[in-house]
């Protein structure tokens, strides 16, 4: 009987507009269990670049934990992204978000010229000498694009986006909905999601083809 595969989720919060997609996150786990493997959510213990009022777009005065608000999603099961360790698991696979380009990342403000929070590098390329398989929906395939340069990954078809990650080195491929592009090389696997205009349908036909491609690459 096979083990059962042991995926890590990285989230940057709780909401689309600073944090994780929530469609994104939970369609990612429930793809993970439906496909016969395991989860454990980690998060980086940083205050939030900013908090939106996601009815109205705008900004909030106040201050909120990238780790506190992503526990809303994993029900309060959660790590602190500095206790992940590579050999506990087979895979890990990052949700988009803004928060993801605002908390994980500084692609947000600085597009190519971004910076990647050091905790999230660490276990990227932590995975990645480990020769395990890299999952990355909808923003968060810059991140990979950043770390690994010359890469095959997709964002869709949102031709900003896919110029910044070029000019990070690598290459970008043009997706439709749901649609998985596997760097065989890196083990990295990518689909769109919402950066697509998608519905929830879209988002779970989308993680569960990246998770099922993940386990391929585990073989």
């Amino acid at each position: 009987m096979n083990k059962q595969k042991q995926f890590a989720v990285i989230l940057a919060g709780s909401g689309v507009f600073d944090g994780s997609e929530i469609h994104e996150a939970t369609m990612t786990l429930y793809a993970i269990m439906k496909n016969g493997g395991n989860y454990q959510i980690f998060a980086p213990d940083v205050d939030q670049h900013d908090v939106v009022n996601h009815i109205t777009g705008e900004e909030m005065s106040e201050k909120r934990n990238v780790l506190v608000e992503a526990a809303r999603i994993a029900r309060g099961h959660i790590k602190d992204l500095k206790e992940f360790r590579a050999d506990e698991f087979d895979g890990l696979i990052m949700p988009g978000g803004f928060g993801a380009a605002k908390n994980l990342s500084t692609f947000a403000f600085e597009g190519s010229k971004m910076q990647v929070n050091g905790e999230v590098e660490n276990a990227i390329r932590a995975m990645a000498d480990q020769h395990k398989p890299i999952g990355a929906l909808c923003i968060t395939p810059v991140i990979v694009a950043r770390l690994f340069g010359n890469i095959q990954v997709t964002i869709g078809q949102d031709p900003d986006t896919a110029k910044a990650i070029e000019e990070m080195g690598a290459v970008h491929k043009k997706s439709d909905h749901a649609e998985v592009i596997v760097d065989q090389k890196h083990k990295v696997v990518t689909s769109p999601c919402y950066m697509l205009d998608a519905n929830i349908l879209n988002i779970a036909d989308g993680a569960d083809n990246a998770v099922q491609a993940m386990l391929e690459l585990m073989e």
